[in-house]
């Protein structure tokens, strides 16, 4: 990766394409919802991930330096864990969450009926795969072949964020606002979403409940996990030098991020802004805490770095 050095027009560019591209894209997931067309609503959602892309291309910025061969030979262990930390994280949280409302944990297959319709439940029945079978295939994908898969589309997402945004901001604020705010700007591009379609943490996730302080309350509680996730995506940049790493990693929590939903009731009401996926505040602790001793330990290089 080359160093660094602020733009702000290309900055001012990017985040108003960026942001304009992908509001207009949620407010046509909102439509397609509305008239019951859940699927396309999902696969337009995974299309807007390539926004940030595109909006790299309208500032008029290069891709070139964004470290496009993985170097995995180099990079075993930053491999690995972009890889397989998603799904540790994940689960770690998952038992936390459940430790706490064990009432919730639900083998019946409530959340894939309510999400995707109770059809698919029983094609699954016909073919002979019990709901816990199911489960066991979900957890392997997720740790298997589902981030290689998913990190094409994260890929769309981290030559945004990681490659463009996370670098300008850390040259014009210092890490430690860069990464914040960097994180922060990540989790209001998905704003509409949370607002409209209950996003996350409301009816698209298997809540109709709803939850207390709707919808400001899932917004901020999203920055907490974007810029939690922002922080490992960007360590993981820096010590590979590819861009490919975050991407992965972006990937793969992606993959693992449902599961937990799977084996929970639905309708948890305001204990959905507590978990069991890893964007709530119990659930998501594992990943905060990794993000925290990342941030600290980037605080006291950048402080040696300086005193030498």
């Amino acid at each position: 990766m080359n160093e660094t050095v602020f733009d702000k027009k290309k900055v001012v560019k990017y985040l108003v394409w960026t942001f304009a591209l992908a509001y207009a894209i949620q407010a046509g997931v909102w439509l397609l919802y509305r008239r019951g067309h859940i699927i396309s609503g999902q696969l337009v959602m995974a299309c807007m991930m390539f926004v940030p892309t595109l909006g790299v291309f309208f500032a008029g910025q290069s891709l070139k330096g964004m470290g496009w061969r993985p170097g995995i030979k180099k990079n075993i262990r930053p491999f690995l864990a972009a890889w397989l930390a998603p799904a540790v994280l994940t689960v770690a949280g998952a038992l936390l969450y459940f430790l706490v409302f064990p009432g919730h944990f639900d083998m019946s297959g409530s959340y894939i009926a309510l999400t995707t319709g109770s059809e698919a439940l029983e094609q699954m029945r016909g073919q002979g795969v019990s709901y816990g079978l199911y489960v066991v295939i979900s957890a392997v994908c997720a740790v298997t072949y589902a981030p290689l898969i998913n990190c094409i589309t994260g890929l769309g997402e981290e030559i945004g964020w990681r490659g463009f945004l996370y670098p300008q901001l850390k040259a014009r604020f210092g890490y430690r606002k860069g990464a914040v705010l960097g994180g922060i700007i990540w989790g209001a591009w998905h704003w509409p979403l949370i607002y409209l379609i209950d996003y996350e943490y409301g009816a698209a996730a298997g809540n109709n409940a709803g939850y207390f302080g709707f919808p400001v309350t899932g917004m901020l509680l999203f920055c907490v996990f974007t810029v939690s996730a922002g922080i490992i995506c960007d360590r993981l940049y820096e010590k590979s030098g590819s861009i490919w790493f975050p991407s992965v990693f972006h990937g793969a929590i992606n993959a693992a991020a449902a599961l937990p939903l799977a084996v929970c009731m639905t309708d948890t009401g305001s204990a959905r802004l507590l978990g069991p996926a890893p964007n709530g505040l119990i659930a998501g602790l594992p990943l905060i805490i990794i993000a925290a001793v990342f941030f600290i330990r980037k605080n006291e290089e950048g402080r040696v770095a300086q005193s030498m």
